[in-house]
């Protein structure tokens, strides 16, 4: 797939800008995560500034593993449809889709043309030295794209070396990193004070608040699959209240509502199923 440039180039920065300046607010950026056009215009109704993808969202999506570099086209094609989209946009693009750091800066320059502004790079606990070679071609690549760089040692292992992990993407030029699975918040705010550029970390049901994240300097609140997997879990209990005879509760979007969320153009036609 090839991607074309859907916005100016000085339309793409002032957008990068934004988005960067997000992470400086002075309060956390809460970035819901979307795995398709209408999750992803659902919740900017919801006022969000800024929204994410999932790539296990995505992967489900089509059918497709998570975390194993196979949904490199169902995430430029997302990108593509929401890049143009009012609101600015993050891309979690698991590790690149490619240890070959040209193929990643090849791929982010791609996101970046078709309107994204943000990148979210996963090491898996794989060479640090890789992951930083991919953050420093993706800089050059794309300079304006706000690199989130993310290291799986509390989300993969037990924690151990996620200082070096982190100075070394932060040396690469990443413009943030992103420690998911850490939920103790002496270590988070042990974190903030090392660091120089925003942290980012996964909002987890068992941890810590968003007013609590806050308070100890918390730049960036992700949902990751959150959003994807309640959405399952919502479809799955309206059907088991549906077959035990009991009306499904919480709030369930009218037809038009969701129709609504297509672009213009892309809409139901006239006599259309409404099913």
């Amino acid at each position: 797939m090839t991607a074309d440039p859907q916005q100016k180039p000085s339309g793409r920065a002032a957008a990068a800008t934004a988005f960067a300046a997000l992470h400086h607010a002075g309060e956390p950026l809460l970035l819901p995560n979307a795995w398709d056009h209408a999750s992803a215009r659902a919740l900017a109704g919801q006022g969000f500034r800024a929204v994410g993808t999932t790539s296990l969202g995505v992967a489900a999506a089509a059918g497709l593993p998570d975390g194993a570099a196979a949904t490199r086209e169902e995430t430029l094609r997302l990108a593509m449809a929401l890049g143009s989209e009012p609101f600015l946009l993050s891309v979690d693009a698991e590790g690149g889709f490619s240890d070959d750091p040209d193929e990643v800066a090849r791929f982010a320059r791609e996101l970046y043309a078709v309107g994204a502004v943000g990148i979210n790079l996963e090491d898996g606990l794989g060479p640090a030295v890789r992951h930083a070679a991919k953050i420093a071609a993706v800089k050059r690549a794309a300079p304006g794209l706000f690199v989130n760089a993310r290291t799986d040692t509390h989300w993969l292992g037990d924690g151990d070396g996620t200082l070096a992990r982190l100075d070394a993407y932060r040396q690469a030029g990443a413009d943030g990193v992103f420690v998911p699975g850490l939920t103790d918040l002496r270590a988070i705010e042990a974190l903030v004070r090392h660091l120089d550029v925003p942290l980012n970390v996964l909002y987890s049901p068992g941890g810590p608040t968003v007013p609590h994240l806050a308070d100890v300097g918390v730049s960036r609140i992700s949902l990751g699959s959150l959003l994807y997997r309640r959405a399952l879990g919502a479809a799955l209990e309206a059907v088991a209240d549906l077959s035990a005879g009991r009306t499904p509760t919480g709030p369930t979007p009218s037809y038009d509502e969701v129709a609504g969320l297509a672009s213009p153009g892309r809409g139901p036609g006239k006599g259309q199923s409404q099913e």
